[in-house]
């Protein structure tokens, strides 16, 4: 774990471990006012040190922390006043909000307050979702947003006789698991009591408009559950509602209303607020709490840079995830304006300035649809409208939630539609999220049969390639599946040192590329993993070991003639971000047996949880060019 010799700039042994007795139903004098010291004193470590994480570069979601700051500190007192009556855990259905966690570590004696200061740091063991056995003191994985309640229904069965609290959010109330985690909550009289940060407020926007017909309070009424609701900020309120639902044996949800980031001057209300507060709004902040050591802290941060010198690539670095967008609105910019509402919806779920589809809404919102945090329903409309012939549903979301849509593209294929689904943030590069992030697990939807209605799975290399992937499969019948990554990917170079994808060059579905020829084997690559074996490759060749290159840009077909050729080498290495145990490594040796091809066989994948930070995340996999040098030396011998 990361450490530092500089102190924590903000006093968190100011922080006064009170006691409250839940069988009171009001606050004294003296219990308002340590809580209200301990409300800001909170309220102002976490701009800071959440801050870092803008300062490095590394993100880190500062409202929702900073937000939920009153009721965590009052169900921290309830756990000291009363420890057998509850059950001591701050679980929390917004992962993001991982700040809380790490900051009741710190006030618990878990972590030291210094460590705080490396917030989301490669190696620092502070990821950007909480994650159980990784970090001391933090006590459960939240995975995704929206993924506690269920579980915590099953927390509350194994401990009859307790109260157990989840932190909620009217972002996470809008995925379908949350529906079916209130009626069973219900139905078995659990005594769970959820405390929701109801802000109008999401990545994307607000929800009020967004989803005009949403209401929290009703949805869970609807349910059959109580609902207290009332101002997150009027602390003697708030208080009073938790008491309530303490004292009420069941399922019950105390429903807070406030503004995103309350008191924090150009981020109050405004769904900026949802991720990381600038180093410029925090400085604001702080300046005005005196907190003159954080600022300097915060004006002296050195943001790290990745040094490595990338050969075979290069110096045109673009985002993928965008270029899909941009590649999207050109098609749909030569269909008149009739033609694009008769044949093709977009739909979003809360993520389109991260997924591409902004440029989309921008250009031709007559066929874009803003929508929840709703992505298994979102994925099946978009397929509905694409089941009529010569009609196209788009969707987008990130990869890792794949794996809740498994179903739904089930369903989409066994009715014959047409879908095209981008998957941003695929793989694990620049993801301090960490691993519950990581979209490792893609293949998953090229679930159907031989014969079934056809999927593919496209991953392009870089900008030039992605716009003549969408360019190529935009109008196919199936199902299409194209994967970005978050970071940044360069022009990818051919041997003679020109752009290997610019010019007149035409994506071919299910056309495998070779981008070196080789004699001594070859590396099969895909993605962001391209460039770096790219480099590998070429640095390789260098000290005479003459190595091919394949781009398997179509990750689920099988291109004969290429596999031929590559199978009658020395070796096949296989390089990729997925998950070794689901990726294609995990297949493609199959391919060469089945087709009686035998060279020395090896493939290289993600294979354990994440170290935090950003382009750390290859290096720490193994996966990296020095990685890939070391792996093809053994298969040399």
């Amino acid at each position: 774990m990361t450490t530092t010799g500089d102190r924590f700039p903000i006093d968190l042994g100011a922080y006064q471990a009170i006691r409250l007795d839940p069988t009171k139903p009001t606050l004294t004098d003296d219990e308002r006012k340590a809580l209200q010291a301990n409300i800001q004193l909170c309220r102002d470590a976490i701009v800071f040190f959440t801050a870092t994480g803008a300062a490095r570069g590394v993100g880190g979601h500062t409202g929702g922390p900073y937000d939920t700051v009153p009721e965590v500190m009052i169900l921290d007192a309830l756990f000291r006043g009363a420890p057998n009556q509850f059950v001591p855990i701050f679980f929390d259905e917004a992962g993001h909000r991982v700040g809380t966690q790490y900051l009741m570590a710190v006030l618990h004696g878990d972590l030291p307050a210094e460590q705080l200061m490396h917030y989301r740091v490669a190696g620092s063991k502070l990821p950007g979702h909480p994650e159980l056995g990784l970090t001391p003191g933090v006590k459960f994985s939240s995975g995704r947003l929206g993924h506690m309640w269920p579980y915590i229904n099953g927390v509350a069965m194994a401990n009859p006789g307790k109260t157990v609290f989840c932190l909620g959010s009217d972002g996470s109330q809008q995925e379908g698991n949350d529906a079916e985690a209130a009626r069973l909550a219900v139905a078995q009289h659990l005594n769970v009591k959820l405390i929701i940060d109801d802000n109008d407020v999401t990545i994307a926007g607000h929800p009020s408009k967004y989803l005009p017909g949403f209401s929290v309070a009703k949805t869970l009424i609807g349910h059959g559950m109580k609902v207290l609701e009332g101002d997150g900020e009027d602390l003697d309120g708030l208080y009073s509602r938790i008491y309530e639902a303490v004292s009420t044996p069941g399922p019950i949800a105390v429903i807070n209303k406030r503004p995103m980031c309350v008191g924090i001057r150009g981020l109050e209300g405004s769904n900026h607020g949802h991720d990381v507060i600038s180093v410029e709004k925090a400085i604001a902040y702080l300046e005005d709490r005196g907190h003159s050591a954080a600022v300097d802290y915060l004006r002296n941060i050195q943001k790290p840079k990745q040094t490595y010198t990338f050969i075979g690539s290069g110096d045109k670095w673009d985002s993928n995830r965008n270029v899909f967008g941009d590649a999207v609105v050109g098609i749909l910019g030569r269909m008149s304006e009739e033609e694009r509402k008769a044949k093709v919806v977009v739909i979003d779920s809360d993520l389109e300035g991260s997924c591409g589809l902004k440029k989309i809404h921008d250009a031709h919102p007559e066929v874009f649809i803003p929508s929840g945090i709703m992505e298994r329903g979102n994925l099946s409309a978009a397929a509905g409208f694409g089941m009529e012939k010569g009609k196209q549903g788009i969707f987008a979301t990130f990869a890792a939630f794949l794996e809740m849509c498994i179903s739904e593209i089930t369903m989409a294929r066994l009715n014959y539609s047409n879908l095209l689904c981008h998957f941003s943030h695929s793989g694990i590069d620049d993801m301090a999220d960490n691993t519950c992030h990581f979209g490792l697990n893609n293949f998953f939807a090229d679930n159907g049969l031989d014969d079934g209605y056809e999927t593919r799975l496209y991953f392009p290399a870089d900008a030039a390639q992605m716009k003549a992937c969408v360019e190529a499969v935009f109008f196919d019948p199936g199902l299409r599946f194209i994967f970005s990554t978050r970071s940044k990917t360069p022009n990818i170079l051919d041997a003679h040192g020109n752009s290997l994808y610019g010019g007149d060059y035409k994506f071919v579905p299910g056309k495998d590329e070779v981008v070196r020829e080789g004699t001594a084997g070859y590396v099969v690559a895909f993605g962001d993993a391209l460039y770096r074996a790219v480099d590998a490759v070429d640095r390789l060749k260098q000290e005479g070991i003459d190595v091919g290159l394949i781009n398997k840009p179509t990750l689920n077909v099988v291109d004969e003639a290429v596999l031929n050729q590559i199978g009658k080498s020395p070796f096949v290495l296989v390089v990729e971000a997925f998950n070794r145990k689901t990726g294609l490594g995990s297949r493609f040796g199959s391919w060469l047996l089945e087709r009686g091809l035998t060279p020395k066989f090896a493939y290289l994948g993600t294979h354990k949880e994440g170290c935090g930070g950003l382009w750390e995340q290859y290096p720490y996999q193994g996966i990296d060019p020095t990685g890939i040098m070391k792996k093809v030396k053994e298969l040399v011998g």
